[in-house]
């Protein structure tokens, strides 16, 4: 761990999830287990700061990997013309996960990147010797009360949580789950945080060992 690096933790479970492959098209499949950019959001939706970098670093697998179908209606503007013009919806298939549950880590540290801040951040940023140790602090005061900046979900929007905060004495890892490899998973779309430009970053040869996934550490996301 770095030196400005301040550690966050927290749980979050729900009936579903999705965290998406890109390579399965139009009928998104979910990996087994959330994405780094996935976990960067929940805890952002907890607490949001452009002058702090939320790092993940790992994540807990603490409920089994179930697959599930999935159909909706579609109804939005992503639609073919002829079914915008005639009102008709779209059916909608994705493989989600269910009955999920993951203990969730990351570090806060200050964001360098101080020419992309907004004024209102740059200003709290020059009031503060350890903007990550100002996070943690006001992050675990926001986890235990229950209060987020924005909701929370698991993948796609309308899949809120059932719970998140701290972690429950109840909760445990899963283990004895075998191993299981994913060849490449994505990592990041704007690894440049802030106001970056769109990148599609992945991360190859990953695996998730006795219930725990491990995300490299890439310093030039953080430089």
């Amino acid at each position: 761990m770095a030196q400005f690096d301040y550690p966050v933790q927290m749980e979050i479970a729900g009936a579903t999830a999705l965290f998406s492959r890109p390579d399965s098209g139009d009928s998104p499949v979910s990996y087994p287990a959330p994405t780094y950019s996935a976990v960067k959001a929940m805890f952002e939706a907890v607490l949001w700061g452009e002058a702090v970098e939320i790092v993940p670093q790992k994540v807990e697998i603490c409920a089994p990997i179930q697959w599930h179908n999935y159909v909706t209606n579609y109804g939005g503007p992503l639609r073919k013309p002829d079914s915008i013009k005639k009102d008709t919806n779209y059916q909608f298939y994705a493989t989600v996960l269910v009955d999920v549950c993951y203990r969730l880590y990351a570090v806060a540290r200050p964001n360098f990147r101080k020419d992309n801040l907004p004024p209102n951040a740059r200003e709290w940023d020059s009031k503060t010797t350890a903007p990550g140790h100002a996070y943690q602090a006001i992050f675990n005061r926001r986890l235990k009360r229950g209060q987020s900046y924005a909701s929370l979900c698991l993948g796609w929007k309308e899949f809120t949580p059932s719970y998140f905060g701290l972690f429950r004495e109840t909760t445990k890892v899963c283990t004895d789950m075998s191993d299981i490899k994913i060849p490449s998973m994505l990592r990041n779309v704007f690894p440049k945080g802030y106001k970056s430009e769109y990148q599609a970053v992945y991360d190859t040869d990953i695996i998730i060992h006795n219930g725990t996934l491990v995300y490299p550490e890439r310093r030039d996301e953080s430089v």
